[in-house]
């Protein structure tokens, strides 16, 4: 039992065990029979001196020091080690047990460099036992090894080691793994590698378990943390995501080929999972972990895969709530607005979409069908509608106040950012110049374009590479980006852009607009070039500023304008705006009017699709509690599983290569709207996910260092 994780473990005590009457220290104690005099104690609030163990391994006694007196029993026995026995009468702190451990602890830090550091298990041990008093005879002969620093992710000090175990044993017992063990011999033993090879070499998976138990410092992290960010640095991915998605979990069932019940998984968070499979920003796998060993997980095309494998199981699953008998009125149905319809319907209540436009959808309508057909947003956006929210297409709400007079009790605004941004510069109104977001609506809607020839387009965003991308497929001139900053400042996702350059897309860096002069059927666009300096603000994005006297010309039949976006507010909403013309809500997503809501684009600005999906999710808790509930969403599809922490060994693991995304050639694509990445196969998923470091195990270690590490 004591060698088994916690999770499991658990249940072992719900079997009804044996109770046995002891004494500890004259405190008379009822405990579970077979449990050790250590757990007996701990579970008492009585601290007995421990390193070597540890609740999720069996115990070893190799330190020593939580040895006890027991009445009758010659010795002192090891408490980790030893099981409680009905009518035991123990000490835990006698002198002469004192005394015994503070030559214990000599011996611990006999090899040990330096003074324990102050956030190790080890320093509170020897603070507690205390270090004076130790034989004058003695002294400490620490190492001088060298420390391992060149694998990911952690390093190894090995003269910081005690040798405990503890590495050891939740390597071999607990993960399977095996891949750290005692080498040399006599005063010369230190834990490493087989061959002291580099982890890597030595096949390991860095989960990095043998980290988290390490009570000297001698295995480490290289990215320290803060306890309170412990969370979001051990397990990025989740924390990452902004809708919390739980990434790990549905990875792990996606390796295990477990596919329906992984795209379950998502569906418990999001209503998209199809759209995001092929548009999300997957803020994930910037962060994720893996990358630190190789390559980050492919997090989103495993998401795609298991979308297209879905076979709808989860409808039967659905548990809409009985009428609330409230009405809920939600204006625009992009990602946000169909987002809070989804959870809010779910909660019982009545949903109504006003959309001003005649499809449903948003700004995800405008997305090119190269990325998202058409076919796939519409099969999403059905499958949300199914479940009892009314739609109103071609309605144009410009009051939220009427709607609450007509008896809606809440409204939430979610109209996006629909309003294009223009520069200020000379020549902009001229009937050549267009605007991003009108170039796209007229693809997404008519599927065509009223202009060919040269095209330049001004803009570092997903408009402007995606109208990029659009005309080359649709005019026959050259299309060309300026945008003033550099690649690496970009805000469109980095793939479309070298999707667009390989497709022939021309890109001028450091160069912005500054004047355009309409000559014949032509356009002269007067340019600068730009400079990035660094931000006044700090960690802020470098300031693009002109370089005098770099003045030059460039011809172009066409210039769309691609500069941003802003919501496009009327006066008769009556709401409360920015500087910025955002609409201003507080924590709860309440603007200052009781029962009006907003959130989107028309809060943040122009963002993406993932965090307008969390702003519905968070719109629709706040409704709810408005109108009387609890405010909790979303369901459970699939039934959490003990994690099973055996991970075993894989030979070559640190070194496999992300899954390469299959698509069709260049010369295929650019004559057409159909999508380009082919997706991955059920080989390639599997692969993918199985390189997953399953960093979530970590978290399930059981915490007894209680550190806050720097």
């Amino acid at each position: 039992m004591q060698g088994l994780p916690k999770c499991m473990r658990f249940y072992g005590h719900m079997l009804g065990r044996k109770m046995s009457k002891i004494i500890i220290d004259s405190k008379n104690l009822d405990v579970e029979e077979g449990i050790t005099i250590l757990q007996a104690a701990l579970q008492s609030g009585i601290y007995i001196p421990h390193i070597c163990h540890h609740p999720d391994l069996k115990p070893s006694g190799s330190c020593r020091l939580c040895i006890v007196e027991i009445e009758g029993l010659r010795g002192y026995p090891v408490s980790c080690a030893t099981a409680v026995k009905d009518g035991m009468v123990i000490k835990t702190n006698t002198s002469e047990i004192k005394r015994i451990r503070k030559n214990l602890i000599w011996l611990l830090l006999s090899n040990y460099h330096g003074e324990p550091r102050s956030d190790t298990l080890l320093k509170k041990v020897v603070d507690y036992i205390g270090v004076s008093n130790f034989h004058i005879e003695l002294e400490k002969k620490p190492r001088n090894l060298p420390i391992k620093s060149n694998d990911p992710l952690f390093t190894m000090d090995q003269n910081l080691c005690i040798l405990c175990e503890r590495c050891v044993r939740i390597c071999h017992d607990v993960r399977g793994a095996g891949i750290v063990g005692y080498i040399n011999k006599g005063i010369d033993t230190v834990v490493s590698t087989a061959y002291d090879s580099s982890f890597k070499d030595a096949d390991c998976r860095f989960c990095r378990a043998c980290v988290e138990v390490c009570p000297s410092g001698a295995l480490s992290d290289k990215k320290p943390f803060l306890e309170h960010e412990r969370d979001l640095k051990l397990l990025p991915c989740k924390n990452t995501c902004p809708a919390g998605i739980d990434i790990p979990r549905y990875l792990e069932l996606t390796a295990e080929g477990r596919y329906q019940d992984a795209i379950e998984v998502i569906r418990e968070t999001v209503p998209f999972p199809h759209v995001l499979g092929l548009t999300c920003a997957h803020p994930c796998e910037k962060v994720c972990l893996r990358a630190e060993v190789n390559e980050p997980i492919a997090i989103n095309p495993v998401k795609r895969f298991l979308a297209e494998q879905d076979n709808k199981r989860w409808i039967n699953k659905l548990k809409i709530a009985p009428d609330t008998g409230k009405n809920i009125a939600i204006i625009g149905s992009g990602p946000s607005g169909l987002t809070a319809a989804w959870f809010l319907r779910l909660l019982g209540h009545s949903i109504t979409i006003f959309e001003k436009q005649p499809k449903v959808g948003g700004a995800m309508r405008l997305i090119p069908d190269y990325r998202l057909p058409k076919s796939i947003l519409d099969k999403e956006i059905n499958e949300i509608l199914s479940i009892g929210i009314d739609i109103k297409t071609n309605t144009r709400i410009d009051s939220p106040h009427r709607l609450l007079k007509k008896g809606f009790h809440a409204v939430y605004i979610s109209i996006g950012a629909s309003k294009a941004l223009k520069m200020g510069i000379p020549g902009e109104d001229s009937p050549r110049v267009l605007n991003g977001l009108t170039v796209l609506n007229s693809l997404s809607y008519r599927n065509s374009v009223d202009f060919s020839g040269d095209v330049i387009v001004v803009g570092g965003g997903n408009v402007a590479v995606d109208t990029a991308r659009s005309l080359i497929r649709k005019t026959t001139g050259s299309i060309t980006i300026l945008y003033r900053r550099t690649m690496d400042e970009i805000t469109a996702h980095p793939e479309e852009l070298i999707a667009a350059l390989k497709e022939g897309v021309m890109v001028q860096f450091l160069v912005t607009p500054v004047k355009i002069t309409p000559v014949g059927d032509k356009l002269h666009i007067e340019c600068l070039k730009m400079q990035l300096l660094e931000s006044s603000n700090q960690g802020g994005r470098k300031k693009p500023v002109p370089v005098i006297g770099t003045e030059f010309t460039i011809e172009t039949d066409y210039l769309v304008m691609a500069v941003g976006q802003t919501p496009e507010i009327s006066a008769e909403m009556n709401i409360d705006t920015d500087k910025k013309g955002l609409i201003i809500v507080n924590d709860e997503m309440a603007t200052s009017h009781p029962g009006i809501y907003a959130g989107g684009d028309v809060v943040m600005g122009s963002s993406n699709i993932i965090i307008s999906i969390q702003e519905g999710r968070k719109a629709a808790q706040s409704i709810d509690k408005f109108l009387g509930g609890s405010g909790k969403i979303g369901q459970r599809l699939i039934p959490e599983k003990i994690d099973n922490p055996w991970m075993g060994r894989e030979e070559g693991f640190c070194y496999q290569s992300r899954a390469k995304m299959p698509e069709k050639d260049v010369s295929a694509v650019i004559s057409n709207f159909g999508l380009i990445e082919l997706g991955y196969d059920e080989k390639l998923v599997r692969h993918e996910s199985k390189r997953c470091l399953r960093c979530h195990l970590r978290l399930a270690i059981t915490k007894t260092n209680h550190l806050i590490r720097r």
